[in-house]
C-alpha cells in the first residue's frame, strides 16, 4: 500500500488556480489597513519587508532600454511580496518571509558543456563586464495572474557569447543553487531539486532574454531570485529560473523541473498562449496583481504581448503540441 508522507506534495496542490485571491488582496479590498513587519532594518540588505518601499543597494550606471513596455510597473510591495519561489515555500508570501537570511554573496556560477570557456565564474566578474539596463517587462504566471516589473539586467546573449558555445550547443540549461540548509523549501519533496530550466539557443540569444540582477534600480531582493535570475518575458513565469548557480550548453534538450513533475501540464516551451488552456483552468484571461479585488480579469495576449518580436522563433512549430 502506498502511504503518502506528510512532505509529499502533488503538482495539483502546488499550483493553485488564479481565482483564489491572496489574503492581502482580501484585506485591502475590505478597507482594513495592513502594516507589514519589517523583516530587515538594514538598508543594504537584499531581504525586504513586502510592505515597504524600495530598499537595498542602488545600482550605478543603469540605462533605460527601448525594449521596455510603456505600461506602469507594479509596486515594490506587489513584486517583492507576491511571487512563487518554492525553494522558500509554496505560499505567495513565503519567499519574503523565509529568504531573510539567505546570503547571495559570495556567488559563483559553474559553466560547462558544449562551450570553449567552461569554468567557475564569480558573480562580480560576470556582471561587471556588461552594461546594466532597466527592462520593464510584463510577467504572466501560468496560474493566470500577471504583473509589470522593472528589472535591471544584462542581455543573456552577451553572457552566452562570453562562454563561446560551439556548434554542438543546441540548448542552454540552468540550475538553481541546491542548498537545503539555506533554502528551507528544498527540505520538502515538492520538486526534484535542484530546479532546472532551459532554452533553445535561439531563445537564449533573443534580445528580449535577460539575466536580471536588480529590481527598481536596486540589487535583486532575495525573494525575487538574488543574486541573478533568468527573465524571458514571452514565457510563463516558471521558466525564469532564480538563483542561477549552473549554466550548461547541451546537444540534448534539457528536461525542466516542472516538465518532470507534471509533463501533461507544463511543457518545455511554456510560451504564453491564450489559445492553449492549462488542463485545470483557462489561459484566455489573467488577473493583474495590484489592480484591486473587483477590477476583474483582462485578456491574455499571445506570447504575453511580445508576438511581433518572438513569433518567428517558432515558425512551423505546433504550439499546441509543443506547449
Amino acid at each position: 500500500m502506498l502511504i503518502r508522507q506528510k512532505d509529499d506534495v502533488r503538482s495539483s496542490d502546488i499550483t493553485a488556480e488564479a481565482v483564489y485571491l491572496s489574503r492581502r488582496d482580501l484585506i485591502k479590498a475590505a478597507g482594513i489597513g495592513v502594516t507589514g513587519a519589517v523583516i530587515s532594518g538594514s538598508i543594504g540588505s537584499r531581504a525586504i519587508a513586502a510592505e515597504n518601499g524600495p530598499v537595498g543597494k542602488i545600482m550605478a550606471s543603469v540605462t533605460k532600454s527601448p525594449l521596455s513596455t510603456a505600461e506602469s510597473p507594479n509596486t515594490w510591495t506587489d513584486i517583492t511580496g507576491y511571487n512563487n519561489y518554492y525553494e522558500f515555500g509554496t505560499g505567495k508570501d513565503d519567499p519574503s518571509r523565509f529568504a531573510v537570511d539567505f546570503a547571495p554573496q559570495p556567488w559563483r556560477v559553474k559553466v560547462s558543456g558544449e562551450c570553449n570557456k567552461p569554468g567557475n565564474y564569480n558573480y562580480e566578474d560576470l556582471v561587471s563586464l556588461h552594461a546594466l539596463e532597466e527592462r520593464i517587462y510584463r510577467l504572466r504566471c501560468v496560474e493566470a495572474w500577471s504583473m509589470v516589473i522593472p528589472w535591471v539586467g544584462i542581455p543573456l546573449a552577451s553572457l552566452v557569447n562570453r562562454f563561446e558555445p560551439n556548434s554542438n550547443a543546441r540548448y542552454v540549461s540552468f540550475k538553481t543553487l541546491h542548498a537545503p540548509s539555506r533554502m528551507p523549501g528544498q527540505r520538502r519533496r515538492i520538486l526534484d531539486w535542484p530546479y532546472v530550466e532551459g532554452l533553445t539557443m535561439a531563445e537564449a540569444m533573443h534580445p528580449l532574454s535577460i539575466i536580471a540582477v536588480g529590481l527598481y534600480g536596486r540589487e535583486l531582493p532575495n525573494q525575487n531570485g538574488a543574486p541573478m535570475r533568468l527573465v524571458v518575458p514571452w514565457k510563463y513565469g516558471f521558466k525564469s529560473i532564480k538563483a542561477i548557480a549552473e549554466i550548461s550548453f547541451t546537444r540534448k534538450r534539457p528536461r525542466s523541473s516542472w516538465e518532470q513533475a507534471a509533463p501533461s501540464e507544463y511543457g518545455f516551451y511554456a510560451n504564453v498562449n491564450p489559445q492553449v488552456d492549462h488542463p485545470r483552468w483557462s489561459q484566455a484571461r489573467e488577473r493583474p496583481i495590484g489592480a484591486g479585488l473587483f477590477a476583474g480579469k483582462k485578456p491574455t495576449l499571445m506570447f504575453n504581448g511580445y508576438a511581433e518580436q518572438v513569433a518567428s522563433l517558432y515558425t512551423g512549430l505546433d504550439l499546441r503540441k509543443n506547449y
